[in-house]
């Protein structure tokens, strides 16, 4: 396999991995109707399979709507504010002080002054319980003892519910639902669902693609999001779209509605039985003048909730089940650190697993690490880049010296493939015969690009979800973890970094030469390669296209140098074959 061939693998790859968010972008699906929204869902005993295909779920009993004025109480510490509601008697939302909304480019000239907000405009608030008697939006009574918020409420059968929520610190917080029999006869106490929060757009430009939910079972993750809903085949094939997940059998260790970079996780101090995740509809984020493509996407939201089986409270008995939240950034050293302590591999909700995850987190600890002495996070991207080239240059020089070699060699190896044209298998015999002859290793000219394919793909899963790239601008880039988008021509963004990466593609292919045996067919393929790369990455992070273009400008120097330093060798008459 030349060179060119795993170039082209390495593209059919990354369309595999990433070929839905660009089916997204350029065909996205349609938010999901408002009728589609379901809150009030008795939960009933757990199942035993893991994943279960959506059903029409049963509505609760019909109970009195909330007559009651709204209540609310607000409590902060240094990184958080908490808005708590009498309706549904939980976490409305939460704010993070130190991040913004939003983060928008100069061309659109809109501001979003408002702060990040987790579970903003979602339907249900934070440990909300829906079950026979039971809805989300019940009125309780709201009071403050200290650094504990309480919200109560005392159902007519002698049912009582108390939610404590205790302010915690590096932006975790505990929270204890209590259901006491309050009455001297047993009581029975129905299914019912916990609402741990809706993964909901924060900004106006936010990638809806990266937004769902994690659970984590105790060995892996189950990352729930809108593909997932959309059941689309091989990611871009119209399928029935699902409106309803079901997971878990008593193994619901944690579960994090997140997107792009935010999560906000529960954690209970015993696993659950499941959870159960439904995609909803909400209001988009606001912020006038601003464009997205997918803006119609950010409607969706996917709210998660535990599920928990009927039991029977005995006379003046109580059952407490009691969660640690993580109302916080995705940022990787912090949830490691956390997920540590608690044992719990929160650090999962970073998603860098699979064959890159590797290299994503030591790709992260290098930027981190160089920006901490004072570098630039856009300048740690081109010496990281430079570093990688460093590390591959003499697989990469030995690659390009054995490429030339072989070009060389071409007429001879011609005339083995016209002498045994009608025998494949002696025209392989003869050909490897050849090299062996020459010395010369034709996986040599593939290998360093073999090599730097999971180099590429840690670096895409590690800039898409570093949040210390949001809102770090880097010469004309307002954002380098959105795209450089510097105006738009008849509602078209305007990408400079992925036109001037495709540019130096065009020079790199120029400058190597076609590989030996290569049919006409495949070097047209490889004429649109870089158009393909451009498509591939055009709206993709800046951070990503600046890596990638770096690259390029680095191979292109390095091809300059290795052609001044060992000229090619003049090719010689094909030999007569015997």
């Amino acid at each position: 396999m030349d060179r060119k061939s795993i170039i082209i693998l390495a593209v059919a790859i990354a369309l595999l991995l990433v070929g839905s968010q660009v089916v997204d972008h350029f065909f996205p699906p349609k938010p999901i109707p408002p009728q589609a929204l379901k809150t009030n869902v008795v939960a009933e005993a757990v199942p035993s399979a893991t994943v279960a295909a959506p059903a029409v779920a049963a509505p609760a009993p019909k109970v009195p709507r909330p007559t009651a004025p709204e209540q609310t109480l607000i409590v902060s510490n240094q990184d958080l504010i908490w808005h708590f509601t009498s309706r549904g008697g939980g976490l409305d939302t939460v704010d993070l002080k130190d991040y913004p909304a939003a983060v928008i480019p100069p061309s659109e000239h809109a501001a979003v002054t408002r702060m990040a907000s987790l579970n903003h405009n979602a339907p249900s608030p934070v440990l909300s319980v829906v079950g026979e008697g039971l809805a989300a939006d019940d009125d309780y009574t709201l009071r403050r003892e200290g650094g504990t918020v309480i919200a109560e409420r005392s159902l007519s059968n002698g049912l009582r519910v108390v939610k404590e929520f205790d302010v915690g610190s590096n932006y975790l917080f505990n929270a204890r639902l209590t259901f006491e029999n309050t009455g001297t006869q047993p009581l029975p106490l129905p299914g019912r669902e916990v609402v741990i929060g809706t993964s909901t757009a924060i900004g106006p430009l936010d990638d809806p693609t990266a937004m769902g939910t994690f659970w984590y079972n105790g060995i892996k993750t189950e990352n729930i999001k809108d593909s997932w809903f959309a059941n689309r085949t091989l990611g871009c094939i119209p399928g029935i779209p699902r409106a309803e997940y079901e997971g878990g059998a008593g193994n619901v260790h944690w579960a994090a509605v997140h997107n792009q970079f935010f999560a906000l996780a529960a954690i209970p101090s015993n696993a659950a039985p499941r959870i159960v995740i439904r995609k909803v509809r909400v209001d988009a984020p606001e912020a006038s003048g601003v464009s997205n493509s997918m803006s119609a996407l950010l409607t969706n939201g996917f709210e998660a909730a535990l599920a928990y089986p009927a039991l029977a409270l005995g006379a003046h008995q109580k059952l407490t089940e009691t969660f640690t939240f993580y109302a916080g950034p995705k940022e990787y050293k912090r949830l490691a650190q956390i997920g540590q302590k608690m044992d719990n591999n929160l650090d999962l909700i970073m998603a860098f697993t699979g064959p890159f995850g590797f290299f994503s987190k030591l790709l992260l600890l290098w930027m981190n690490g160089l920006h901490a002495i004072g570098l630039s996070y856009g300048l740690t991207i081109i010496a990281i880049t430079l570093i990688i080239k460093l590390v591959f240059w003499p697989l990469t020089n030995a690659s390009t010296k054995s490429q030339k070699r072989m070009q060389a060699l071409q007429p001879q190896l011609q005339a083995i493939a016209e002498k045994y044209k009608d025998d494949a298998v002696k025209k392989n015999e003869k050909t490897m015969a050849f090299w062996k002859e020459h010395k010369i290793n034709p996986m040599g000219s593939c290998l360093p690009t073999l090599l730097q394919i999971p180099v590429f793909f840690g670096f895409y899963w590690m800039l898409r979800n570093a949040i210390e790239l949001r809102g770090v601008s880097f010469l004309w880039a307002f954002d380098l973890s959105q795209p450089d988008t510097v105006t738009h021509l008849a509602g078209f963004p305007v990408n400079p970094l992925p036109l001037i990466m495709g540019v130096t593609q065009l020079w790199q292919a120029h400058l190597m030469p076609p590989s030996p045996g290569m049919d006409p067919g495949q070097q047209k393929i490889m004429k649109f390669m870089p158009l393909m790369f451009i498509a591939l990455l055009y709206r993709m992070s800046a951070g990503l296209t600046l890596y990638w273009t770096v690259q390029n400008l680095l191979s292109i120097l390095q091809t300059k140098i290795t052609k001044t330093n060992d000229p090619a060798p003049a090719a010689g008459p094909a030999k007569k074959l015997k």
